[in-house]
């Protein structure tokens, strides 16, 4: 027999590769379908931009939805209305309600998240939850690479692209619903001020500020870029995946240079390069589409980078028990920025025409790294000794899974028999075998990084 936990585990990841593939490839397809049709760049910015307002909203309210009536219920109102939603778009050419249905489509995303990661943080062990951390990271990134993918396959003006984006986000409920895991209940997610973090580590609220705005740029205005210089649908399928799969290529690499050098060194490099592939892009890019990929790919695996080293460099200055709640206040520094990113590089793009995505974004790296070594000179560095663990943490979520942090020393496990209450005793007993089977060792910290200093100059 299946083991339940197991079961509730694939149930809850298959759901996030679902929802996340069906959500990144209908954002590609609008993004192609708006810059196939020839409308002004400022406006598909400020069509694409109502989804981080939406986003924004649910992390907010859409707790209150699920409390109201159910975590299975809310799941599936959210589903179903991001399934419709997507089915309207090619039923109207109105800009109006284009932005009013992104600005829906968010919100429903946002909720989405709040079920599935509740459910991800109730299921969780001390033991295992950086190995849960990390599955959903990867499920993720994989799923957003196979969304872009697909859409090399389809007509992106057709309405059949759409009724398969919609397949796919209400195919997301199935797995949920069908788990036997009981609804957990929603935390109140504390949050520090963000004048507490501005005198503390100010570099790591501006930085999660302007990954917000890098990412969100590159997600809204990037396929508008690919149609505007040329490619084929098919290429910027390849254009675009190549940009998601280096989320993945370059975690690692960039994690243990985190790990071995000064943090604030790492913050300043990493922008550089981020305006030195940027630059690269669209000098020598042009010449050959597979060194365009190359380009992209290594400047969004770079930019993807920005949000986990900021944190790493505020939790580097937080007491251990203060790691969610920086972590809370630093993604919605992150979703304002993302709320500002396709203004801003769509803004760019009707003025310096489809190369001003990747000028406008290197401005946007330089002021940051410029400002990174204006904070290095004037605050004292935490040593790399003393430096915490660097985790490479997801900034598109609503903030639940944050508890599942390595970090977190706060993290309270769930007893399974409050999870799976409608389990025997037998099959209670064969879950907590499955979940022991689970438990992989956390890799060794040394005590003394958990704690951090702050020392003004």
């Amino acid at each position: 027999m299946l083991k339940s936990l197991v079961i509730s585990l694939s149930a809850l990841i298959f759901s996030v590769f679902l929802l996340m593939g069906g959500n990144t490839f209908v954002m590609t397809l609008l993004g192609v379908n708006l810059g196939l049709k020839d409308i002004a760049p400022t406006l598909i910015g400020s069509i694409m931009v109502c989804y981080s307002l939406g986003f924004m909203a649910g992390s907010v309210y859409g707790s209150k939805v699920i409390k109201r009536v159910g975590h299975i219920r809310a799941f599936a109102v959210f589903s179903a209305f991001l399934a419709s939603s997507t089915l309207v778009f090619p039923l109207t050419d109105s800009i109006w309600v284009w932005a009013l249905l992104r600005a829906f489509g968010g919100f429903a995303v946002a909720g989405c998240f709040i079920v599935i990661e509740s459910w991800f943080s109730a299921v969780a062990s001390n033991e295992n939850r950086g190995t849960l951390f990390f599955a959903y990271q990867i499920s993720t990134y994989l799923a957003a690479t196979g969304g872009q993918l697909l859409i090399g396959f389809v007509d992106p003006q057709a309405f059949i692209p759409f009724t398969i984006g919609a397949i796919v986000l209400t195919a997301a409920l199935v797995p949920l619903s069908l788990s036997r895991v009981d609804a957990p209940t929603i935390e109140h997610v504390e949050r520090i001020s963000l004048k507490a973090i501005i005198k503390v580590v100010p570099v790591g609220l501006i930085a999660a500020l302007c990954g917000g705005v890098l990412i969100s740029s590159f997600y809204a205005m990037a396929p508008v870029y690919a149609i505007q210089v040329g490619l084929e649908v098919d290429q910027l399928s390849y254009f675009m995946a190549a940009s998601m799969f280096a989320f993945i290529l370059l975690a690692w690499p960039l994690g243990r240079l985190s790990d071995t050098l000064e943090r604030s060194k790492v913050m300043i490099g990493i922008n550089i390069s981020v305006a030195a592939s940027a630059l690269g892009l669209v000098t020598i890019g042009h010449y050959n589409i597979w060194m365009l990929i190359g380009f992209s790919a290594l400047y969004t695996g770079l930019v993807a980078s920005i949000y986990p080293v900021a944190v790493a460099m505020t939790n580097d200055r937080m007491e251990a028990r203060h790691i969610v709640a920086a972590s809370t206040t630093l993604l919605l520094s992150y979703g304002l920025g993302s709320s500002v990113g396709p203004l801003f590089s769509s803004s760019m793009m009707t003025w310096l025409g489809p190369d001003g995505l990747y000028f406008g974004s290197a401005g946007v790296a330089l002021l940051l790294g410029v400002y990174t070594w204006y904070w290095r000179v004037n605050y004292k560095m935490v040593d790399v000794a003393d430096q915490t663990e660097y985790i490479q943490s997801p900034a598109e979520t609503v903030g639940v899974i944050s508890e599942l942090d390595p970090r977190n020393e706060e993290f309270v496990d769930v007893p399974l028999e409050e999870v799976f209450p409608h389990l025997e005793e037998e099959e209670l007993a064969e879950a907590q075998a499955c979940q022991m089977e689970l438990d992989l060792p956390e890799p060794e910290v040394d005590p003394e990084a958990e704690e951090s200093i702050l020392v003004p100059h």
